[in-house]
């Protein structure tokens, strides 16, 4: 092995433990790919900026746009809640339906946006059909996986296939090269599911976190709400006069939070103080304040908080305030056409994993109080002071609807599950025909191949835009934008393990150990690496790197590569088996209350089926 072959092996190894064990945000780590194999001297710097200028990156990046202006508009929910609405009340019945409505939606939008969307009608169902969610959930999450390996957009490692085809010189697989294996394994997927797989899951009661996240009302009674409000007049000798909510500190300081600010609309001078502190519960009228860090606090002000009882009540006594219980509507002024509440849920590449609410200075960043916090298993709200989010968290939010739904646009880094129909339905719906038009074109113009995949996909980003699906901003911020640094920054990784002959020592290797079996036995042992890789790796990364490998092993036996390439892609989407293989089993964990085990059992098998699925079908449709 030569120095040049152990550096770049040497930078894999290390890259693929710290995309493992998530030390460091994906995205740097790509990053400092790029950067090390340009100071080593392996490949040239231009190379190693290459990834930035590829085609499969502009064209994941435009998908991107063009899913959020589905998801904008409504056209997703609205789609999927329709499918849903046939599906009857039958366990069985359902589970067909929901994977079939759910992968026919993924295969053309991103899978994460499918299953946020489809999750609180999901939930729904369940509880009124008498079902738990749990028996619902998995099969939303893998029929969304299973769906992204249908068509050439439904995922980003099928786009990278093709592209890794198209660069080596061969012809790249179309829209619909993937449909046919993708058919086959959601077939057997759903059946799988529907006769086995469901009973492989236990009847577990789901976190009544989720399970009545529904509307924002129900939101207030699943979290006990109610248990902790008070209301706090501001005295006039109060030091909290002329101060700003973030200046009292009180969230950091005493976990209590202000939700909203009650001020008397009548004069303060003079006989009218006076009446006004005699009679400020009784008949003076108040204005609602929806309060923001910058918010200042006046004499007289009522104070409508959230804390623990005897955390207040010290509150109050050190900073002069009058402890009042809160009015039975109290709950009701938290909801407004300006102001809600909702639950959003971490993900795994979350920004504030590891954090604590302080740290991550939520309520700066984002306009928004953290009410309450639970963690699937965990039956108890947690403390918000002091609790490090963990993947997989759920959190119960106030303030404007208009913050809200900014949450909602960084689908990395929150997935929001908890919002009122009437807030959705005024969301942009009258423009979910255009949105509708616009994806139909784009699909068209990929299958005629009228035009290259990256311009029919940067074409319909643009009129998502131009024809208001979308805002521009809206457009940068549907971009994942860790996912896109991942691929460009591994791009330049194939290219290196390439060029110092690693692609091809692994491709001997593998032919070397299973050639003398037959190509399906080398088809296999691609589907098994990159199925196994990508449980605890990105999807992505995994298909950069073993993409090569299945076309340098093809070569290596004289084979045409597309069996082997579409292997590697389906095997992609196997992210069955772990919980943080995919957003998607993320999302539905706590909801559907399950462990890492139930992955492992229920998701383990269906990998192994679809792997004898791939290799047995792939030969016929990809002869060799």
């Amino acid at each position: 092995m030569t120095n040049e072959m152990l550096i770049v092996l040497v930078i894999l190894i290390g890259a693929i433990v710290l995309f493992i064990t998530e030390w460091v945000r994906i995205d740097l780590v790509a990053l400092a790919v790029v950067v090390c194999l340009m100071l080593s001297g392996v490949i040239s710097p231009s190379q190693a900026l290459s990834g930035f200028s590829s085609s499969a990156v502009i064209t994941i990046a435009a998908l991107f746009v063009v899913g959020g202006g589905v998801l904008n508009t409504g056209l997703a929910g609205t789609v999927g809640r329709k499918i849903l609405n046939i599906a009857g009340e039958g366990e069985l019945r359902l589970i067909v339906v929901l994977m079939l409505a759910v992968a026919l939606l993924s295969s053309v939008m991103s899978d994460t946006g499918t299953v946020a969307v489809l999750l609180p009608a999901v939930i729904y169902l369940a509880r009124s059909s008498g079902i738990s969610a749990s028996k619902l959930l998995m099969p939303l999450a893998f029929g969304s996986l299973l769906g992204g390996a249908m068509t050439l957009i439904g995922t980003p490692p099928n786009i990278i296939v093709s592209d890794t085809l198209e660069q080596a010189g061969r012809e790249s697989f179309v829209f619909f090269s993937y449909t046919p294996m993708g058919l086959i394994l959601l077939a057997i997927g759903t059946c799988y599911m529907a006769f086995i797989g469901r009973k492989l899951i236990k009847d577990r009661a789901p976190d009544a976190t989720v399970e009545t996240a529904v509307t924002p009302g129900e939101l207030i009674d699943t979290y006990r709400l109610s248990e902790n409000l008070f209301r706090l007049r501001v005295r006039a000798d109060s030091r909290l006069i002329g101060m700003t909510i973030a200046g009292s500190q009180w969230g950091r300081d005493h976990g209590v939070r202000i939700l909203k600010i009650f001020r008397p609309k009548e004069s303060r001078t003079g006989l009218a103080r006076f009446r006004l502190r005699r009679e400020i519960t009784k008949q003076i009228e108040f204005e609602e304040i929806e309060p923001t860090p910058d918010s200042i606090i006046e004499i007289d002000d009522i104070l409508l908080v959230e804390g623990d009882s005897s955390v207040v009540s010290e509150v109050a006594l050190r900073w002069s305030l009058g402890l009042q219980p809160a009015k039975s509507d109290d709950e009701d002024s938290l909801l407004s056409d300006e102001a809600g509440v909702a639950e959003v849920i971490l993900p795994p590449g979350s920004g504030l994993v590891g954090k604590t609410l302080t740290e991550s200075r939520f309520s700066n960043t984002y306009g928004l109080t953290v009410l309450a916090i639970k963690r699937p298993g965990n039956k108890d709200v947690l403390d918000t002071k002091d609790t490090r989010f963990r993947f997989g968290d759920s959190l119960l939010v106030q303030g404007p609807w208009s913050k809200i739904m900014t949450l909602k646009d960084r689908r990395r880094d929150f997935v929001v599950t908890g919002q009122p129909a009437e807030y959705i339905a005024s969301t942009r719906q009258s423009k979910a025909y255009v949105a509708l038009a616009i994806l139909v074109g784009m699909v068209v113009l990929i299958v005629t191949d009228v035009v290259p995949v990256t311009a029919a996909t940067l074409s319909a980003a643009l009129l998502m835009v131009l024809t208001g699906c979308l805002t521009m901003d809206e457009g940068y911020k549907a971009i994942s934008w860790k996912s896109i640094i991942l691929i460009a920054g591994m791009i330049p990784m194939a290219a290196a393990l390439e060029s110092v002959g690693l692609v091809d020592m692994a491709a001997n290797s593998f032919v070397g150990t299973l050639g003398a079996y037959g190509p399906r036995a080398v088809l296999a042992g691609l589907f098994l690496l990159t199925a196994v890789f990508t449980q605890v790796l990105s999807n992505t990364a995994t298909t950069v790197v073993i993409a090569p490998i299945g076309l340098a092993a093809a070569d290596s036996l004289s084979v045409e590569p597309y069996a082997f390439m579409m292997a590697v892609a389906v095997a992609a989407s196997m992210g069955f088996a772990s919980p943080v293989a995919s957003p998607v089993n993320t999302l539905v964990m706590g909801a559907g209350n399950y462990r890492f085990g139930d992955y492992a059992r229920v998701g383990g098998i269906m990998i192994v089926i679809s792997g004898i699925a791939a290799v047995i079908a792939l030969p016929v449709i990809f002869p060799f």
